[in-house]
């Protein structure tokens, strides 16, 4: 297509479909811009609509985990569930694709390649690996916190004859494991999900776990019709309770004590209140668990010693039992799995101890033994927070580009830009709260704050700007220190690019919590954009206004 058709110019292109990408495109129209978003996928969805895999579900409440721009849409749309599954939640946001008329500025199908800013016409060029070009003065990438996959290169894997699956790239046709052995590698919060699934079907299944990970019962049912007419009764102040809550979710109180200043009967009952109840805000039952080894040693107790009363097996319960930090990785919501190792076609294999040496054409092979296998599972999870990013060739002609930016790790101003990348935006980038929150929640506030950033610059006759390199390196700093503070600094997580091997150590988001991460957000805009430059092009180019 000819770059200098009019149709292919825009006021802004958005990279993703998801929460953030139909959010932001229903914003920037209302302000009257001319927006198109790129996806992938054949419909919307982004997160929800890849990972289809058997058992995938939010670990955040329905009632929560849905959008607060549309009163209308919040009292329309009726949960089935407590903690809503992928089919659900897919379903959820094609219904608000529909309502709101969004599809027919999407363009499915389609994967950004590059993306290359001019100086001299001050505006983004985006390709496409169809090759393809659009123009725009902004470019905003709602590119998912956690859509890279992380696909492990183990020798042998191409001469595998059996089926085999990320994950992340589920086929929308069900796959039947009747009757078959199946291998899933991968422990953390996908692969607890997927196992107890998975079991009801295989012959036999074999668990390749590198990690024992704590796991919550998520105590999950039919929505309760009572709560949900609370909630939507009350909608606004839920929200604004998520909105200023350090997490993103509303319902439990901040709290205010330290494990070690209770009596250990009083601890056990706010422990249990917590695990009763379902979800994984257990760490949240006391102000210090992720911050005073002691008192993160007394929960993680608590812990192992609720998962090891599940599992019949005393050694498959040792190697089921984490050795880290309770909290300092993800935390899981359990739906059976524990209770699968008490089958007897599941079989734990500690690739910790013996790692995974090499695939053969039926086979998974150990230092120990070698496992046959019909058809095998990776839930290895993601490049999270960046890798989605850095497989885009982003950069400035002539210029810096993110992957030379960031080739020391990540650096971004409130996870909204990254300095010497003018009008590019990022939602949920690194150095906000993103996987540490309700992401919808977060998403949200970064899509209100950038548009309204943009209509702010619209108004003023406005079009250039920049994250200064002095505020992105403060708010570095602040980000660091703040995580310092805390044990998850210290794990080696997904948190901390340790799962992606030759990945530049730090901790990606914001540990200072949605409420105070938004207060700052807003105190920079009242305070005119501070941080950031905005100018005309004209002036960034250093001509006269």
């Amino acid at each position: 297509m000819s770059v200098e058709n009019n149709d292919q110019h825009y006021d802004v292109l958005v990279v993703g479909a998801g929460f953030a990408g139909l959010y932001l495109l229903h914003r920037l129209r209302a302000q009257g811009m001319r927006v198109k978003v790129f996806e992938a996928g054949d419909d919307v969805g982004g997160t929800w609509y890849w990972n289809r895999y058997p058992g995938a579900r939010c670990d955040v409440e329905s009632l929560e985990y849905s959008f607060s721009f549309s009163e209308e849409l919040q009292q329309e749309w009726k949960w089935s569930e407590r903690y809503a599954g992928q089919p659900e939640i897919l379903r959820y946001l094609q219904h608000v694709a529909d309502r709101f008329d969004l599809r027919r500025d999407v363009l499915f199908n389609t994967r950004v390649a590059r993306a290359r800013f001019s100086p001299a016409r001050n505006e983004w060029t985006v390709n496409t690996e169809a090759g393809e070009q659009y123009r725009a003065r902004y470019c905003v990438m709602a590119t998912g916190n956690l859509s890279k996959a992380s696909v492990p290169d183990i020798p042998g894997i191409e001469s595998f004859k059996g089926r085999w699956f990320h994950t992340s790239a589920w086929p929308k046709e069900p796959v039947d494991f009747t009757g078959l052995r199946v291998g899933v590698v991968g422990t953390g919060s996908t692969g607890i999900q997927l196992v107890p699934r998975v079991a009801e079907q295989a012959r036999h299944l074999y668990v390749f776990q590198r990690t024992a990970n704590y796991c919550i019962p998520l105590r999950n049912g039919p929505q309760d019709a009572g709560i949900e007419r609370d909630v939507k009764g009350r909608y606004a102040a839920v929200r604004k309770q998520a909105r200023e809550s350090p997490s993103g979710v509303a319902g439990f109180n901040v709290p205010t004590q330290s494990v070690l200043e209770v009596r250990p009967e009083e601890r056990e009952a706010a422990f249990e209140r917590r695990w009763n109840w379902g979800g994984i805000g257990l760490t949240r039952a006391f102000n210090d668990v992720l911050f005073n080894e002691e008192s993160n040693r007394i929960a993680s107790e608590y812990v192992k010693r609720k998962m090891r009363e599940v599992v019949k097996d005393p050694k498959v319960a040792d190697a089921l039992t984490p050795t880290y930090p309770i909290g300092t990785k993800r935390l899981c919501a359990d739906t059976g799995y524990f209770q699968a190792f008490n089958r007897d076609n599941v079989t734990l294999v500690d690739i910790r101890r013996s790692p995974i040496r090499a695939m053969g054409p039926h086979s998974v092979e150990t230092g120990e033994a070698t496992y046959e296998v019909d058809a095998l599972i990776f839930a290895t999870g993601f490049d999270a927070m960046t890798g989605t990013l850095l497989a885009i060739d982003i950069g400035v002609e002539n210029g810096p580009t993110l992957r030379s930016l960031w080739a020391d790790g990540p650096h971004a101003y409130l996870g909204l830009m990254v300095a010497g990348l003018p009008n590019l935006f990022m939602v949920t980038g690194p150095g906000s709260p993103s996987v540490l929150s309700n992401v919808v929640v977060s998403i949200e506030q970064h899509v209100e704050w950038i548009t309204n950033c943009l209509a702010h610059m619209q108004e003023r006759g406005l079009d250039h700007i920049e994250a200064l390199a002095d505020a992105q390196q403060t708010w570095g700093d602040h980000v660091n220190e703040v995580a310092g503070r805390s044990l998850l600094a210290k794990a080696s997580s997904w948190y901390t690019g340790a799962n992606i091997p030759g990945k530049p150590r730090g901790f990606i988001p914001y540990m200072g919590g949605v409420g105070a991460f938004r207060a700052h957000c807003d105190e920079v805009a009242r305070n005119g954009y501070q941080g950031f430059a905005l100018s005309t092009a004209r002036q960034a180019q250093g001509s006269p206004a």
